[in-house]
């Protein structure tokens, strides 16, 4: 039997293992609020699930009157859930969270209002199982060309070129992405529709995609980031955060200034030095400039009403996201997020403040 052929079906017999072992998000939101106390509930994006998590367990610890349940399904059904829109018992939340923040068009929609508060950032890899590879290194032609589904076996030229001395492999290239609505998905999107006119003419930003070629599709980055571990051959995008944990091999990227480049703390962070966040607190990084920024990097947001029915609620949340924005924030760098910039921060508090002055 050819060695492709027996690799494609040992990526088979993988993403089998990987579909039925994988959980679907990384918590599962509390039952109850403690005795007394309040519970918040919040649904959302899967990037920054795993700091959410760090972040809620630390303050229920230094807070015990106060527990929060975070439901990891996805930024387009957080956003349904934050809305309104047609909940199931127990659906509805207090907060929401988003990479894709909220259109205008959405936040019409919402009765209470909304604020976007940015909480969390971090950079989004396209990790890679191609076993004897160490290191890659993908133009920004070529990564576009991946998920156009262009190049579909790991010898293209267009690979092979950029990483000489490295014995690329004849073998089916298998890309790994999201099956739900995702602000993972939109960022990334957003970045290729940056840089590349075809993607641009095709597809544009968006949360959902139809990829062409040869994909996996997996609900989270969880999941797609299981996809790839058990998959020889394929290659996805997903938060640094669930790319590091499963110790999957991310490739090097070239910037908006022609250098590759890993995704580190640093590198996020360059990317985001430029930003200046605008008083809605919504500001996106397609393309970052600076030679030592990486390219792929994004806000995350959580979404609040701007007038609560409750006050102790209200008041609860707002002490929550304080301290997130300033004490959790070295939990967010030592967990493979990006602390935010400190001009981000200072406006994220002012808007809290005025969120807890009307409620």
């Amino acid at each position: 039997m050819p060695p492709d052929r027996v690799l494609k079906l040992a990526s088979i017999a993988s993403l089998v293992l990987a579909l039925t072992g994988c959980s679907s998000s990384p918590n599962q939101p509390a039952a109850q609020a403690p005795p007394g106390g309040i519970l918040l509930k919040g649904a959302g994006a899967t990037f920054p699930a795993p700091i959410y998590k760090k972040w809620f367990q630390a303050y229920q610890q230094a807070h015990p009157q106060v527990a929060v349940a975070y439901d990891a399904v996805g930024s387009g059904e957080g956003a349904r859930r934050f809305l309104g829109n047609r909940l199931a018992p127990g659906e509805a939340i207090d907060f929401g969270a988003s990479d894709a923040a909220m259109t205008d068009e959405d936040i019409a929609r919402a009765p209470n209002g909304v604020l976007l508060l940015p909480a969390t950032a971090g950079g989004i890899v396209l990790a890679y199982n191609l076993p004897g590879v160490p290191e890659l290194k993908l133009t920004r032609a070529a990564y576009a060309a991946i998920f156009l589904g262009e190049i579909t076996s790991w010898n293209d030229p267009r690979l092979t070129t950029s990483n000489p001395g490295v014995k690329l492999p004849k073998l089916t290239l298998t890309t790994a992405v999201r099956q739900d609505a995702s602000g993972t998905t939109s960022a990334f999107t957003r970045h290729l529709d940056a840089i590349s006119p075809a993607w641009h003419s095709r597809f544009g930003t968006a949360s959902l995609i139809n990829f062409p070629g040869v994909a996996m599709r997996g609900a989270g980055n969880e999941r797609v980031a299981a996809l790839i571990q058990n998959s020889v051959g394929s290659i996805g995008y997903a938060g640094y955060e669930f790319a590091h944990r499963l110790g999957l091999k991310t490739a090097l990227l070239e910037n908006r200034e022609g250098q590759f480049v890993a995704a580190t703390q640093a590198s996020c962070s360059a990317a985001l030095a430029s930003v200046e966040m605008p008083g809605n607190l919504r500001a996106f990084v397609p393309d970052p400039p600076g030679a030592s920024s990486y390219p792929i990097v994004t806000f995350s947001w959580i979404l609040l009403h701007r007038r609560y029915d409750d006050p102790a609620r209200a008041r609860s949340l707002h002490d929550l996201f304080v301290w997130s924005l300033s004490g959790g924030q070295d939990l967010a760098r030592e967990n493979g997020y990006v602390e935010l910039p400190r001009p981000v921060r200072e406006k994220a508090i002012a808007a809290l403040d005025a969120l807890a002055a009307k409620n």
